[in-house]
């Protein structure tokens, strides 16, 4: 009898080793933000996957092995499976040490090479990073044994083929294109581009005492930044928008009073990375928007089903993100659907909000494949909009795409002259990026620049809620257009300043004043920041230099005041071609900088980095952890973790 019950219990212990059950969890970071694309692999054998854009992942094992996660710049961690696993949520922690190598794999999911069950080879990153190229073939080539790189060939975006010990063994359906399926640092600038940014330089008071810009919304920089730092790779230059990272950011702004859109803030204290000068801050604050009192919409949803569309990060992302776009609608509302890939076509006519299942049926439904007649659709969802006008409405198109287009209209000056004549519609525009590899960046701000518009960089489903979700009426209302402003520095008080960001923002001075020039638009709710860093008059400065006396132009008044800059401001109201002015000063004072309001003192923390990013030359500490003591002090209340995890991607970078 003892015999048969310990044979028993074999035998159940056997069963139990071997059932199988469904783990699903949430992988987080030490600030409770989800970490998309961690890899988790069954312990001893090649069944792995991956986290989805909101950190959730599914996977089907045996009680008793061990799931390995890991993650660029954290510890990898391991967890046995018991009968209680089905449920299996943590934090995962940071790794202080940095990744110094790459591994080339048949897989997308693994990265431990004691786990593989077939050949790895390993790349230094200065094998590859330190090389001009921006071509993966030629970065790559050569360095892997047994892998033949080549181009795809065909249009622009379609990719790179991969052959492995003479077979093509990654390549159709299943080819590498644009670095999504091999999880590696040396992908980031495989096809993107980027304007060219030359950074503001410090301007003498004396014969450059204005300095004009429009605002800029936009918050693509940021988002954008923070998928490179994520994916673990090396910064564009180019890629750093400092006012938009800036920007991506809520402040506590007071709103606006009476009839007026916006509300303004100026504040001045020592700059924190150059004891020589001080930093000015000017802030806006869109009215936020009476939900009685919302326009109805009139919306066209302009999406690309491109071939180079064709993965997860992308289409499969972009619906996800649209869902919860659509669940903002209301049924006064009309949405239509225009899509375009070799050529352009209609695939929803105009249905009230309260349609969501259609609405979303369509969606859903959408297949990429194609060339990217990009300039047909725009002409398609522009006349759909025009027909289907409403007047005191919301006139919107949202444009999502990532940005590749190569058939007909597609170079960045044809786009700017079509977009130009588009807006005289009164139709806004909304651009909406996705993806990465062949991103084309520039072409987006040029859409969402000259189309009276906003731009956004979409890398995951917590990004989507953020921009279609919590700041809805911002991304898609706007309350003043053609917001301009210009500043004044008293030459009595100040001898040189630069506007740290918005090179790509810059006006003559003369177009302050000339209604016929096109500036940003105010969304509902939003806010606008912009710094200048000055040099006292009086102070000695490396970045202030000599100039010869004015033989013919006679000096600028310096005034007695004690006033540091007068700041105008001038805006449009949506349905209007005459703009408004609103005129503030900002007085001298010495404040500390620790003494500042938390807002002022973390926009400052996201100034630096972006410099840092930059390789700026106006400052001299690279030390990131400058940056994140100031960020902390500027943390405040960080409701929604977003200051958080800024934090995070600064000591991770």
């Amino acid at each position: 009898m003892k015999t048969l019950t310990t044979l028993l219990i074999c035998f159940l212990s056997l069963q139990l080793s071997a059932q199988n059950i469904e783990v699903t969890g949430t992988i987080t970071d030490n600030f409770n933000l989800p970490l998309p694309g961690v890899n988790i692999l069954v312990k001893g054998s090649k069944q792995g996957t991956k986290t989805d854009f909101n950190g959730n992942y599914t996977i089907t094992s045996q009680v008793g092995k061990t799931l390995v996660f890991s993650y660029l710049g954290y510890i990898t961690a391991e967890k046995i499976l018991t009968k209680t696993s089905k449920s299996l949520s943590f934090a995962m922690e940071e790794d202080a040490q940095a990744l110094d190598e790459v591994v080339v794999t048949g897989y997308g999911i693994p990265r431990e090479k004691k786990a593989l069950g077939y050949a790895v080879s390993t790349l230094k990153a200065e094998a590859v990073e330190n090389k001009p190229s921006k071509s993966v073939r030629r970065r790559l080539n050569g360095k892997v044994s047994g892998v033949k790189i080549a181009g795809a060939g065909g249009a622009t975006g379609s990719g790179t083929n991969f052959k492995i010990r003479s077979k093509s063994s990654i390549n159709g359906n299943n080819r590498f294109t644009g670095g999504n399926t091999v999880t590696s640092s040396i992908f980031y600038e495989v096809n993107e581009d980027y304007a060219r940014i030359q950074e503001n330089i410090f301007k003498n008071v004396t014969t450059a005492p204005l300095s004009t810009f429009s605002i800029d919304v936009d918050k693509a920089g940021y988002s954008n930044v923070r998928r490179m730092i994520n994916n673990g790779q090396k910064i564009p230059v180019d890629a750093v928008k400092i006012e938009e990272m800036i920007n991506y950011f809520n402040y506590n702004y007071p709103q606006p009073k009476g009839d007026k859109p916006f509300s303004i803030t100026t504040q001045v204290s020592n700059s924190p990375w150059n004891p020589n000068a001080k930093l000015v801050k000017i802030g806006l604050k869109g009215k936020d928007i009476d939900t009685k009192k919302v326009p109805n919409s009139n919306l066209v949803f302009l999406i690309d089903v491109s071939g180079s569309m064709d993965s997860p990060n992308k289409l499969g992302l972009l619906k996800s993100a649209f869902e919860v776009l659509v669940d903002q609608l209301r049924e006064q509302d009309k949405v239509s659907i225009v899509v375009y890939a070799g050529a352009a076509g209609v695939v929803l006519k105009p249905t009230h909000g309260a349609a969501k299942t259609e609405i979303m049926s369509a969606i859903n439904n959408l297949r990429a494949g194609g060339s990217t007649a990009g300039g047909q659709g725009i002409e398609l969802a522009y006349r759909l909009a025009e027909e289907n006008f409403i007047k005191g409405g919301n006139n919107r198109i949202v444009l999502a795409t990532d940005g590749d287009f190569n058939v007909g209209a597609s170079s960045n000056s044809a786009m700017e002259d079509l977009i130009e004549e588009k807006r005289k519609s009164g139709v806004f525009l909304t651009v909406l990026g996705f993806g990465m590899g062949n991103y084309k960046d520039s072409k987006m701000e040029i859409l969402a620049d000259k189309g009276n518009g906003n731009h956004a960089y979409i890398d995951t489903k917590q990004e989507a809620k953020k921009v279609l979700g919590t700041e809805f009426f911002g991304t898609m209302y706007t309350i003043a257009k053609d917001v301009k402003i210009q500043v004044e520095f008293n030459a009595a008080k100040v001898q040189a300043y630069r506007l740290i960001g918005y090179e790509n923002r810059l006006l003559a001075d003369e177009d302050f004043n000339d209604d016929t020039k096109d500036a940003g638009e105010l969304g509902s709710g939003h806010t606008v920041t912009a710094l200048y860093e000055i040099i006292p008059v009086g102070v000695a400065s490396e970045y202030v230099k000599n100039i010869d006396s004015l033989t013919y132009t006679a000096a600028v008044q310096k005034s007695n005041k004690n006033d540091l800059l007068t700041v105008k401001f001038r805006y449009k109201d949506p349905a209007s071609t005459t703009s408004k002015l609103i005129v503030e000063t900002l007085k001298d004072a010495t404040i500390d900088f620790s003494k500042m309001p938390e807002d002022f003192q973390f926009s400052a923390a996201v100034a630096l980095f972006g410099q840092q990013l930059r390789k700026s030359v106006f400052i001299k500490e690279l030390n990131k952890a400058r940056v994140v003591a100031l960020a902390e002090a500027g943390r405040g209340k960080d409701a929604e973790g977003y200051r958080a995890e800024f934090i995070r991607l600064v000591k991770s970078y």
